[in-house]
């Protein structure tokens, strides 16, 4: 074996070494980025999403649906999911929208299934982004109406909220 490792060289030797060490330091970097995640309480925590500032935009006349804006915050330590919702006092479902530019600054809406709000972030709906597309009750809201709605994500379940109408323009685009 002696003779083993005199016919290697020094050369050989440091480059077999340097090339353990980098896994061996990736590996470290890792394991100090989890100690220190779950040393602040976050590893494994479950979900905490806190929904707040629930607007409707009040409908125009002859239009059959508006939309709604809320804020989500996930204070948890696991990612969450707006999957559904629903309100008591609408006629048909409310949707979840994203809207897109395209050329020559048209607009377009799309119906997508859900959103996702990681952990520790949040997500403000707005006219410009992500919003609730909602059918315009047969009785008439006027500004300063309260709207029940219940979001319900994929592992906090259902958060009933409730929204206020408002006057389109008052719901900033951010």
């Amino acid at each position: 074996m002696v003779l083993a490792l005199r016919g290697l060289g020094r050369r050989r030797v440091r480059d077999a070494a340097l090339s353990v060490l980098a896994p061996v330091v990736a590996c470290c970097a890792a394991l100090a980025g989890l100690t220190a995640w779950a040393g602040a309480g976050r590893a494994g925590s479950p979900t905490r999403v806190r929904v707040t500032e629930g607007r409707v935009l009040l409908p125009s006349v002859g239009v059959p649906e508006t939309a709604a804006f809320f804020r989500i915050a996930n204070e948890g330590g696991s990612a969450d999911t707006l999957v559904r919702i629903t309100a008591r006092d609408v006629p048909g479902d409310v949707t979840l929208s994203q809207h897109r530019m395209e050329r020559g600054d048209m607009a377009y809406r799309s119906e997508i299934d859900s959103v996702s709000v990681a952990a520790g972030e949040r997500l403000a709906m707005s006219p410009v982004g992500v919003d609730l597309t909602v059918p315009v009750p047969s009785k008439a809201w006027r500004s300063g109406d309260l709207v029940p709605f219940t979001l319900e994500f994929r592992r906090s379940g259902p958060v009933r909220v409730l929204a206020v109408v408002v006057r389109p323009g008052t719901v900033s685009p951010q």
